[in-house]
């Protein structure tokens, strides 16, 4: 099985006449389509809302494209929050999950009337000496242990920094109640980019019955309960992809058979997939530069990890199309490096692909999500334009790219490089 690009040599040509590599390209079309059918697997459920993952992807022009299928967003920081709340989101839009908080984002989310997820019990007391408790809240939930389907360990959520155990939950719950929260919410995140139609039923599950235990033990009114994120893309193209349909379908039977089963029919699923609404509808786009034969053939290319972190941090693999030789055998094996003064800036490793010439453009599948945004600025490396390849064919500039003066911008107090920042 063949991944298949959403855009053709031809096409790449065509724009980097006018935006040179590397730089990150999406798909409009594959964005709608997957936001709509997201949309259509939770329709059963009268509150169902996706906030989408800002972490993930922070262009406005792609969340906008998101908002217009009636998702909110999911922020982490102030930054986060000031986007959303500039390009018009409103506080019910907004879903604030952070974590080791300063006192100032809380004070901000809660003017811009943002839901608090909070992250830890100590939070309760933080939150309320630094901005007051508000009427509708959630806590993050963390079963501890291993998480596992069928016998299979997925993660480990002993072992991460979020969220409260059991015992806090119920206990944060009766105190968030008697200072004056009337709506509540449970959030919890038990597994990363997981590629099985079971994790959300299974995670429903463990936390529709928290709900309920919830109730019955603090008289709260549970009016949400956030899946989070977790579901995940194949990166590999012989990897078989969730059907979001499949998931959805999953979590109302786990929904009738325990909320409703209990008189809770009425609380409203949320979601915050960053990676499945739009990971496989990204890539970045860079052209072969230099080669090398030493003790490995190497394929130099003007993107790096700067570009694409994953597989430097960690060894993540994406897979990768010469444009152009999508017909040609794979018969070459190349180790594809950026120049950063790193070795681990290696795109792929010992892989077979077509004959690589200079010049050659290669699209590396599956940024869409934590692609861009978690670029840097190593080696004085600068980070790439996006570009959004429309429904129609034609293409549009939605982030430029850095140029030195924005490298250089946050010494403009000083006068040490008034030459550079003047140019």
């Amino acid at each position: 099985m063949e991944k298949k690009p959403f855009v053709t040599k031809e096409k790449i040509e065509e724009i980097v006449q006018k935006y040179p590599t590397p730089f990150h390209i999406y798909d409009e079309k594959g964005i709608r389509e997957n936001a709509a059918k997201v949309k259509q697997a939770f329709a059963w459920n009268k509150g169902f809302k996706e906030f989408f993952a800002v972490k993930a992807t922070p262009n406005p022009f792609l969340i906008n494209i998101l908002r217009e299928y009636g998702c909110g967003v999911d922020c982490s920081s102030m930054t986060e929050l000031m986007l959303s709340h500039a390009i018009g989101c409103k506080g019910e839009d907004i879903m604030f999950s952070s974590n080791d908080t300063p006192a100032e984002e809380f004070k901000y989310a809660r003017e811009i009337g943002a839901t608090i997820n909070l992250d830890d019990f100590t939070h309760i007391d933080f939150l309320e000496k630094v901005a007051g408790i508000p009427e509708t809240i959630s806590c993050r939930f963390n079963p501890g242990g291993y998480f596992s389907i069928a016998n299979s360990i997925m993660d480990n959520p002993g072992d991460a920094k979020y969220g409260f155990t059991k015992d806090q939950i119920i206990e944060g719950f009766k105190i968030l109640k008697t200072k004056g929260a009337k709506r509540f919410g449970i959030h919890a995140f038990l597994a990363s980019n997981t590629v099985t139609n079971d994790y959300y039923p299974e995670l429903a599950r463990i936390l529709f019955e928290l709900a309920v235990e919830i109730r019955d033990k603090t008289g709260c009114d549970i009016k949400f309960i956030n899946l989070s994120g977790g579901v995940g893309i194949p990166y590999k193209p012989d990897a078989e992809p969730n059907d979001i349909i499949a998931i959805g379908e999953g979590v109302h039977k786990v929904y009738d058979e325990v909320l409703t089963a209990n008189g809770m029919g009425d609380v409203a699923i949320y979601t915050e997939m960053g990676r499945f609404m739009l990971g496989p509808y990204g890539g970045l786009v860079t052209k072969a530069t230099h080669e090398k034969h030493t003790y490995k053939e190497y394929i130099g290319v003007d993107a790096c990890a700067c570009n694409l972190m994953r597989p430097a941090m960690y060894g993540a693999y994406h897979h990768i199309t010469v444009l152009g030789k999508e017909n040609e055998p794979c018969d070459h094996k190349y180790d594809v490096t950026g120049s950063l003064c790193e070795n681990n800036d290696k795109f792929a490793i010992d892989r077979m692909l077509p004959k690589i010439d200079m010049g050659d453009y290669l699209f590396i599948h599956d940024t869409g999500a934590h692609g861009f945004s978690m670029g840097y600025n190593y080696n004085g490396k600068l980070r790439s334009a996006e570009i959004l390849l429309k429904e129609d064919g034609r293409y549009e500039l939605i982030r430029r790219a850095e140029t030195p003066q924005d490298y250089f911008r946050t010494f403009d107090c000083f006068d040490i490089l008034d030459s550079i920042l003047k140019k």
